[in-house]
């Protein structure tokens, strides 16, 4: 029996969202952000240097497809990346109204968002009264700290001596569908940060906020801060079953591999493997090894986003996909004959965008295991439909199989 694992390069976006005019970053239009082709061009150019050298090197992405579903995408010129592709690719454009986590990866799965996410104005205060008094409450404080729309490592950096003084939670947004609350894990405690976010999320979500995250951080004012891996996304639930549910009510194990569990409310998971992105990466060749027939994993690997595209580290986003390619090379040599891997993303993050918000892109969708060709451009709702035909399970929704 064939085994799918569907691996998600979080925000490694390709360019050329038909409507990228339509999202922003601050007043400036997405169009023409590309995350993959501007990283490559900057390290042509030399202007990537930092812990790496020259041109962007991703061999197995590159033999996969991802250069040509760059060019495929947006016509972009990706030095580097010109190999004549060995895999099944092409590239996909999201339907849902946004370009964040959840809409990306619901899709990805098969559930387009049906409705607009609600976002918090950039002012401050940027939350109303009524929600800061119940994060307050929840918190047993008197108030809270932040109420804006911040970057989560200044904020921490701004903030952090006096939510340690005050034990006020810090509480801040950006132009995701989100609300954050950053918490000292040992002066306020991890377990009452988790329960913080626990307790607010129903208001959240009845609002149509997509996400409240739990943003623990360590250390002193002395020292600095630093946050910690045991972040958690508490999420709305899909509307309707995801590719997890289908694959489960199939009879078929279901493994988790990062933040899909936080994404997917755990709906249609039995396993959950977490850490950083080397841990994962050593999760995901472990399941390679392991995984029984007929199962799916689904893995998001979430640092390309989180550490480098919202920081606007164009070195740094380099060698992470320098790194990725390494490791991924080794994983799919391990892959059995039946077995599908597919590699895509959720949205974008061009480190060499104006601003630091995600930037609206359509994504690579590579295949190993399944021959050679392309499949052109795609919805994001078809990879879910693929991988159903793949595994022979039903697929429910909008999506067509390519395969």
């Amino acid at each position: 029996m064939s085994r799918a694992f569907l691996v998600v390069m979080d925000s490694v976006g390709i360019g050329g969202a038909p409507d990228a005019n339509q999202f922003y970053n601050g007043t400036t239009p997405d169009t023409g952000a590309n995350t993959v082709a501007h990283i490559a061009q900057a390290c042509a150019e030399g202007r990537a240097e930092e812990g790496r050298s020259g041109p962007l090197h991703l061999p197995n992405l590159d033999a996969l497809g991802l250069g040509a579903a760059t060019r495929l995408a947006s016509n972009d010129v990706t030095p580097g990346l010109e190999a004549k592709p060995t895999g099944l690719w092409g590239c996909a454009r999201e339907y849902s109204p946004g370009k964040d986590t959840p809409s990306g990866h619901w899709e990805l799965a098969g559930v387009p968002v049906p409705w607009d996410w609600h976002y918090f104005p950039d002012t401050t205060p940027a939350f109303p009264a009524e929600l800061s008094r119940a994060a307050a409450q929840a918190a047993g404080t008197v108030g809270i700290l932040g109420d804006c729309h911040a970057s989560g490592t200044a904020i921490i950096a701004e903030l952090g001596a006096e939510h340690m003084r005050t034990g006020w939670p810090i509480c801040y947004t950006s132009a995701d569908s989100v609300f954050q609350i950053a918490a000292h894990e040992e002066s306020f405690g991890l377990d009452r940060l988790l329960d913080l976010c626990k307790v607010l999320a129903p208001q959240l979500h009845e609002m149509k906020v997509g996400r409240v995250i739990a943003r623990p951080f360590i250390g002193t004012p002395e020292t600095g801060f630093t946050r910690t891996t045991n972040r958690k996304d508490f999420a709305i639930v899909p509307p309707s079953p995801v590719l997890t549910n289908w694959a489960q009510d199939a009879g078929r194990h279901v493994y988790a591999v990062g933040k899909i569990g936080d994404i997917f409310s755990m709906q249609g998971i039995d396993s959950l493997r977490k850490g950083s992105d080397a841990e994962l990466m050593a999760h995901l060749s472990d399941l390679v090894d392991e995984a029984e027939d007929g199962s799916l994993t689904f893995a998001n690997f979430v640092e390309f986003d989180s550490i480098y595209g919202h920081r606007r580290d164009i070195s740094g986003y380099a060698r992470a996909l320098e790194w990725f390619d390494r490791e991924l090379g080794a994983i799919l040599q391990k892959l059995l004959p039946d077995d599908l891997m597919l590699l895509t993303a959720d949205h974008g993050n061009d480190p060499s965008w104006i601003g630091t918000d995600h930037t609206r892109e359509q994504v690579p969708v590579l295949i190993a295991g399944h021959g050679t060709g392309e499949i052109g451009r795609i919805n994001f709702a078809d990879v879910a439909a693929s991988i159903a035909h793949h595994l022979n399970i039903p697929a429910q929704g909008p999506g067509r199989s390519f395969l």
